[in-house]
């Protein structure tokens, strides 16, 4: 059963869709969450979450105070629990559902050749343990261009998994091991 952690939702289930997900488990999400909360990155923030599944770490930030949050994941029926889960949390207020790769959608959201569009003081990556390292790369190099001065980028990968390498202007900051999932953490320099 996977459940949000704490904020105005905490303790409510959320639906998980039935294959190709892997839910970020509660006790690293309470760990993520606890070290972004120190770093004063959720209250009020606009967060981006990719590859997101059932929606966990995104609709965790909106029950703990961001003020919008994207889901994106690729497989309509994610993108359908994502939807569902929002509603059942009561944050459809806040929360936003694209169905659409990851690719793609930073595509149009911060093309290479231009300025970004929306963008966002927390992103959350957590893509399948699987995905390519040059995958990880390109959508790294998309989220650089549309984390905001002082944002946060968080890249949930599998503990076994190479560090992600952080394109320019996004800098390393931390990493944490949690049994057999890694969480490195990213800033763009205010």
């Amino acid at each position: 059963m996977t459940r949000i952690v704490a904020g105005s939702a905490g303790g409510r289930t959320l639906v998980v869709p039935p294959s190709g997900t892997r839910p970020t488990s509660e006790r690293v999400r309470e760990a993520l969450f606890s070290r972004l909360e120190h770093l004063d990155a959720v209250d009020g923030a606009r967060v981006l979450d990719l590859y997101a599944g059932s929606g966990a770490l995104g609709l965790e930030a909106a029950s703990r105070g961001a003020v919008h949050v994207v889901l994106v994941d690729a497989a309509r029926t994610a993108a359908d629990v994502c939807r569902r889960n929002a509603r059942g949390l009561g944050l459809t207020d806040r929360v936003e559902v694209v169905a659409d790769r990851v690719d793609r959608y930073l595509s149009r959201l911060a093309p290479a050749d231009g300025p970004a569009g929306e963008v966002f003081d927390l992103v959350l990556l957590d893509p399948p343990y699987d995905l390519a390292e040059d995958a990880l790369a390109a959508a790294l190099a998309g989220v650089a261009r549309c984390t905001a001065p002082g944002g946060v980028v968080v890249v949930e990968r599998s503990s076994r998994a190479a560090a992600p390498t952080w394109p320019q202007p996004l800098a390393p900051s931390d990493d944490r091991r949690y049994g057999e999932t890694r969480v490195w953490f990213g800033e763009r320099p205010a």
